[in-house]
């Protein structure tokens, strides 16, 4: 295969998921990881793909209405007190003994900050939430395993599958919602919500009311695969009625109002 048929199946692959690590095109291809990279650069100096890191991604079509995602360490500080109301309802869905997915991303921190010492097993990809759970915790912790992405905060393997571990319930944010379901900008978020998706009895989603109104592209999960939403008290009448018309429970938690 020369370097034409690699770019142009790298690009066929693209159409069909937002992200592809080089290990996975390594494999799949079957040349080494140096020629993945200068097919990527390739891609990317050419605007046919998005170099990102770990991988390559979809180019992205300009639209006003997405924005990127902040990094953890900027999102943390956003609407905490909204954040932490939802933590704490969200925490009255599990009860003891239970075996739970906490997603990364700062909400589902603070629901971790609050199940730390509870009789629970708690599997997480979450780098923060997973080193204040080790160091000040009693729950049983079941780490990912790969790679560490620092802008989302998430360890992940590119390459790899879905978890051996079945949760009652996975508890996720998201950095927008829509009709088109749970919305993403990274890629790589997309492919790990879609994984553990599938080892969960119930998703549940944390979400403060502000994420109506953020519209990536990418659909991480569509509605119809939520049970249930826990978000503030900012949710308009029409989003609750969005999210009830697609069968998901609302669960609203009563804040002083939204930072």
């Amino acid at each position: 295969m020369n370097d034409t048929e690699r770019h142009r199946a790298i690009v066929d692959l693209l159409r069909e998921t937002p992200f592809a690590s080089v290990r996975e095109l390594q494999e799949r291809l079957g040349v080494s990881p140096a020629t993945i990279r200068r097919d990527i650069d390739k891609l990317h100096e050419s605007g046919q793909a998005r170099k990102v890191y770990g991988g390559v991604s979809a180019i992205e079509p300009s639209d006003s209405g997405r924005l990127s995602a902040r990094p953890y360490d900027e999102n943390r500080d956003i609407a905490v007190e909204a954040k932490r109301a939802i933590a704490s309802r969200a925490e009255s869905l599990v009860r003891d003994g239970d075996a739970i997915i906490v997603h990364a991303g700062s909400t589902c921190y603070q629901l971790g900050l609050l199940l730390a010492r509870r009789s629970l097993r708690i599997w997480t990809n979450s780098m923060p939430l997973a080193a204040h759970l080790g160091e000040h915790g009693t729950c049983q912790l079941s780490l990912a395993g790969g790679e560490l992405f620092r802008e989302p905060g998430i360890v992940h393997d590119p390459a790899g599958s879905a978890p051996a571990f079945f949760a009652s319930r996975f508890f996720l944010g998201t950095q927008g919602i829509g009709s088109r379901g749970l919305l993403e900008s990274h890629p790589l978020v997309v492919k790990a919500i879609g994984e553990l998706a599938a080892c969960s009895d119930e998703i549940v989603l944390l979400a403060d009311s502000r994420k109506f109104a953020i519209q990536p592209r990418h659909v991480a999960l569509p509605l119809s695969r939520v049970g249930t939403i826990v978000t503030d008290d900012g949710l308009t009448d029409a989003a609750a009625k969005m999210m009830e018309d697609a069968g998901v429970t609302v669960m609203i938690a009563h804040t002083g109002g939204v930072n």
